[in-house]
């Protein structure tokens, strides 16, 4: 794996964004860029692709983030889901350092659940039976833009890549709208969090190999 300088970190949303953009970044070992790369497959493609041709991001580690779906009953608005490999159209894309991105968020959000395990791709919302359908597939979760966003990033060249969402519709706390109850709030705290565990993962990348 080649190393990389800098960070980019792709949501869809403007919610996530402000989220990500707000938790500081400090310490960051490098140039870090948060991207908002609009709802769905077709714009993250676009967003990320575009993003990776410039030559500040050229050789970036990308990390997909932002809110998701739970799919195991049980899971509650707030938890962090870490993918060790994502799922889509195009098939399934190992994630880096999985390991690692689990013990950083521990240590950065305390007391929030984290699962980790296949992390699927639709192009829509999933509810009812279909939440189900996928649960039997092994995933622990879905989203609309994460297995094309590390997709995309992986045909662009060789880099790190991970996806970490946190948890804003379970199977028993369905959501409507983002923000507008409990869940969707707690979820946004724990997203403002996470970055010093993506720079904890982006660092040890870094780090000489022995």
């Amino acid at each position: 794996m080649e190393r990389s300088s800098g960070l980019l970190i792709a949501c869809a949303l403007g919610i996530e964004r402000l989220a990500l953009r707000s938790g500081g970044r400090a310490d960051a070992p490098g140039p870090v860029t948060v991207l908002r790369t609009g709802m769905g497959p077709k714009n993250a493609e676009h967003a990320v692709a575009r993003a990776l041709g410039e030559a500040r991001h050229r050789d970036a580690a990308v990390i997909a983030s932002g809110f998701c779906a739970g799919l195991a009953p049980g899971m509650n608005p707030g938890d962090l889901i870490v993918a060790d490999e994502t799922r889509g159209a195009g098939g399934s894309t190992p994630c880096t350092a999985t390991e690692l991105l689990v013990e950083a968020l521990t240590r950065a959000v305390p007391g929030h659940a984290v699962h980790t395990g296949p992390l699927t791709g639709s192009d829509h919302v999933v509810r009812g039976e279909e939440r189900v359908a996928l649960r039997t597939t092994g995933a622990v979760a879905v989203d609309m833009e994460s297995a094309t966003t590390l997709r995309t990033a992986l045909r662009a060249g060789p880099r790190p890549v991970a996806a970490v969402r946190v948890v804003v519709d379970a199977p028993e706390h369905e959501l409507v709208r983002i923000g507008t109850v409990r869940g969707g709030i707690s979820a946004f705290r724990v997203l403002r969090a996470v970055l010093p565990a993506f720079y904890e993962w982006h660092r040890s990348l870094l780090l000489p190999r022995r």
